[in-house]
């Protein structure tokens, strides 16, 4: 069994939750933030989307990542952070979906408590995306880059999917940047 060492990462204002499901083991991680794995390319997509530049974030000399400078991006942009789990089983020895038993769900509560202003959650995989439809009750998952209103305590809110950022989904980051874009446009034109 294993408990999330990470705190949502919620800058003032946040508009936007990206939940993936759940961080990969501690020895592949680059850094100690969230999609922490230099073959995770979550960084180098949201570089393209917002940059159009997918190594703004990253350190070739050390082939990491810059937190400080992913972190500003994000504090600019109002977008949190998260994984939709607290406490796995890896079924297997690696990060993949396919094999997490979720024992333990993210507050959802707790924290959208701390972000009044965020009317999107954008979830980065097949099994963070099923915890979002659980939790909420929603009849049906949205196709990737597509999203769902609903209702959560008398605040619309909007559900977006967006492809997995492992390179073990097959599509190439330029693609997948393609549908984050789209994304965040709906989400920030708003």
């Amino acid at each position: 069994m294993e408990k999330h060492i990470l705190e949502p990462f919620l800058p003032q204002g946040t508009k936007v939750l990206i939940l993936g499901s759940f961080p990969p083991k501690k020895e592949k991680w680059k850094m100690d933030f969230y999609y922490p794995n230099f073959q995770n390319d979550m960084w180098r997509i949201l570089a393209l989307v917002f940059y159009k530049d997918k190594y703004i974030f990253i350190r070739e000399e050390h082939k990491s990542f810059d937190k400080d400078k992913i972190c500003q991006f994000l504090k600019d942009h109002k977008i949190g952070v998260g994984d939709s789990a607290l406490t796995v089983n890896r079924l297997k020895d690696n990060a993949s979906d396919k094999f997490l038993e979720v024992l333990e769900f993210l507050d959802f509560e707790k924290v959208l408590d701390q972000i009044p202003e965020c009317d999107a959650i954008v979830t980065t995989g097949e099994k963070s995306a099923e915890i979002v439809k659980f939790f909420f009750h929603l009849p049906t998952l949205p196709k990737i880059g597509e999203g769902v209103d609903f209702l959560y305590k008398g605040r619309q809110m909007r559900f977006f999917r967006v492809p997995s950022s492992s390179r073990a989904y097959p599509k190439s980051i330029e693609d997948k940047a393609t549908i984050y874009s789209a994304v965040f446009k709906k989400i920030f034109e708003k």
